[in-house]
């Protein structure tokens, strides 16, 4: 049985209390589904600023009316330190989640992006340590190794930040750190690269690359590549995002504890690999965007280059092991995608 099984067998066995931080977005909604889906007791709070009340809605039409009453949601804001205090009372476990995301989003608003993923995390932390939580697990980033040469991309070896995103998100591990020695919380970092999966936003400027291009295919319209499309990523499933998530949580082990680890499978993938990719699925629905090409632009500035995680340290301490690879991730994806847009296109009529 591997570690993710006991773990989801002693939450059933004993049911704990959790919050997830920005509980409306595409990551926390599907923390929420499988943790009320284990019988958890669950507080969700979001000001939604990027996550959706459809993304909640589609999690209640997923679990039972029982698991639902075991959610509580709280619309506030994590910048507001009496939200944080408020949403943290009795709670067992932090899955902070809640961040303004995006690299370019960063460089145009570095203000906010550092009011939200700075100040909000800071006033979180000492609302889990006020409330004396067993641990704070939180979403760190794959942007901290910044102009880091090295492949794959190792815990221990960073370099400088690109963008004021990862400058918030190397902050957050910086405070993590200090709160763990200074007021013994224990904290876990997750530094996420490049997740995908069902909810993923498509829509605005800033959506990620996997359920844009997946929409733009199933619409017959030109994808936009940045750069030559040599760009890698180590694109990671949600269900691999949501595994770790509950092992960095539960796991009993001291050594296990106030560490960072990278979220990936370990396996590099281009632009333009994945987005032949997305285009020989999307073409099972539409023949006509077989030969459909991309469209190139300019490289974005901010953006590394190369992405390659070495999940070694998650696998030996938390006992994390993938469900999912890229390929396997995709084709779960594209369905979810292709029967969401055949839902509204009828809705539309």
């Amino acid at each position: 049985m591997s570690e993710y099984n006991k773990a989801q067998n002693d939450l059933r066995d004993k049911p704990k209390v959790w919050l997830i931080t920005g509980v409306a977005g595409f990551i926390g909604s599907n923390l929420l589904e499988t943790l009320l889906g284990l019988n958890q007791t669950v507080v969700g709070l979001d000001n939604f600023a990027t996550g959706h009340q459809h993304n909640l809605d589609k999690v209640r039409a997923a679990v039972s009316n029982e698991q639902w009453s075991r959610f509580t949601f709280h619309e506030s804001d994590i910048r507001h330190p009496q939200d944080c205090a408020k949403a943290v009372a009795g709670v067992d476990f932090v899955l902070h989640q809640a961040a303004l995301g995006s690299v370019p989003r960063s460089i145009n608003d570095p203000f906010n992006t550092n009011e939200t993923n700075s100040t909000g995390f800071l006033n979180m932390l000492i609302a889990a340590r006020d409330a004396e939580v067993r641990r704070f697990v939180y979403a760190a980033s794959s942007s901290t190794y910044g102009d880091h040469p090295g492949l794959p991309k190792k815990e221990d070896l960073i370099g400088k930040p690109l963008s004021p995103y990862a400058v918030t998100k190397y902050v957050n591990e910086l405070y993590a750190d200090v709160f763990a020695k200074t007021y013994g919380i224990e904290t876990i970092g997750l530094r996420y690269f490049n997740v995908f999966g069902p909810r993923q936003d498509p829509k605005g400027a800033y959506a990620a690359v996997i359920p844009r291009w997946i929409e733009e295919l199933y619409r017959n319209t030109p994808c936009r590549i940045n750069g030559d499309g040599e760009t890698s990523r180590d694109f990671c499933y949600i269900d691999n995002t949501v595994q770790m998530n509950i092992l960095a949580a539960t796991c009993p082990t001291a050594e296990a504890a106030n560490q960072v680890y990278n979220v990936a499978v370990g396996s590099r993938t281009t632009l333009n690999e994945l987005y032949r990719e997305i285009r020989v699925r999307m073409a099972m629905q539409n023949k006509a965007i077989t030969g459909l090409e991309p469209e190139y632009c300019d490289f974005r500035p901010g953006d590394v280059r190369h992405s390659l995680a070495d999940i070694s340290k998650a696998a030996n301490l938390l006992g994390y092991a993938p469900t999912h690879t890229l390929q396997q991730g995709l084709d779960v994806t594209t369905d979810w995608f292709i029967d969401q847009f055949k839902q509204s296109d009828v809705n539309d009529v």
